[in-house]
């Protein structure tokens, strides 16, 4: 005889925040994983990669929403157990259904896209290991919900226990391999005073070259950079608000100097994946160590000349 069970709008909802939760949960874990593959063998082709932002947007995500998944799940579980007649609900069905079938059409065209790279002759390790990544969330939100599925009321084998113990365990390291890779807060921090100073020094250069070339010499004080017209300030330390120091070394050669919290390639890292050609020796170029450092610079009239004027 066919069990009718009404649902009640506690149980819809409560049922529709388990699926969004655990969607939701799946792709920041999906979108975790596969910037750790990022970080780990970086592509050459995409220049400006930050990892940082897409890890710490997955971490955020998987630490607040993940525990909703999880007790939502242990309460309907909980609640199943107790009213076995609810493991009959409609929308429960058809929620457990429509799961099973997203996790299988995602494992589906994972192995499509496996297997079509492979013909292409384009099977990378970074390419498999992404879809080793997908591949193994899908396959164990499918595992679960079979096994829920088919499972009496109350039922909770041995091997499903070590199973979900095992994936909590894996999404931890996940986590933690995230927390590496994007850096804690306090360092992001200042990595971005950082990356923020040398944008800084970049442009007060820039400004220096400029009214060398206008005045064919160089200016006494940053002072003398500023415009009225243009707006232009020399801009000071984002940290500590101090001014960059500025000397005139001689005719053609000036230093700038600041104060940096880390070396460079600590902030370098901390902002994008590996610079690589033509970028690199700009980097190189602004290269420091934490601390106060100098950056001497000389002025090449040929190069930087201005067309139909004499330079000195």
């Amino acid at each position: 005889m066919e069990i009718n069970i009404k649902n009640t709008p506690r149980d819809v909802f409560l049922n529709l925040l388990w699926v969004g939760t655990l969607y939701f949960s799946s792709f920041n874990l999906i979108q975790l994983l596969l910037e750790l593959v990022n970080a780990a063998f970086p592509d050459p082709l995409n220049l400006f990669y930050e990892p940082g932002g897409s890890v710490r947007w997955a971490i955020a995500s998987l630490i607040i929403v993940l525990p909703v998944y999880a007790w939502t799940t242990w309460f309907i579980n909980r609640d199943v157990k107790e009213n076995p007649q609810k493991a009959e609900l409609k929308v429960r069905k058809w929620l457990i259904y429509l799961t099973l079938f997203l996790a299988a059409v995602l494992i589906i065209g994972d192995l499509i896209a496996l297997i079509f790279n492979f013909l292409e002759g384009e099977l990378t390790l970074r390419f498999v290991l992404k879809v080793l990544a997908v591949l193994a969330v899908g396959a164990g939100v499918f595992r679960y919900y079979f096994y829920d599925l088919r499972k009496a009321a109350g039922e909770f084998s041995s091997g499903m226990k070590l199973f979900v113990w095992g994936a909590c365990a894996f999404v931890a390291l996940a986590v933690i391999a995230g927390f590496i890779v994007a850096g804690s807060p306090f360092r992001q921090r200042e990595v971005r005073f950082d990356s923020e100073r040398v944008g800084h020094l970049q442009n007060l250069q820039s400004e220096i070259v400029a009214y060398w070339q206008l005045k064919s010499k160089l200016p006494a004080a940053l002072d003398d950079l500023e415009d009225s017209i243009s707006g232009f300030k020399a801009s000071v330390d984002p940290q500590t608000g101090e001014p960059y120091l500025y000397n005139v070394k001689a005719p053609l050669t000036f230093e700038l100097c600041a104060t940096f919290n880390l070396v460079s390639n600590d902030t370098v890292k901390g902002r994008m994946a590996h610079p690589v050609e033509p970028f690199a020796p700009v980097f190189e170029n602004w290269n420091h160590p934490a601390g106060s450092h100098c950056f001497e610079r000389t002025i090449d009239p040929e190069r930087y000349r201005v067309p139909g004027k004499t330079q000195p």
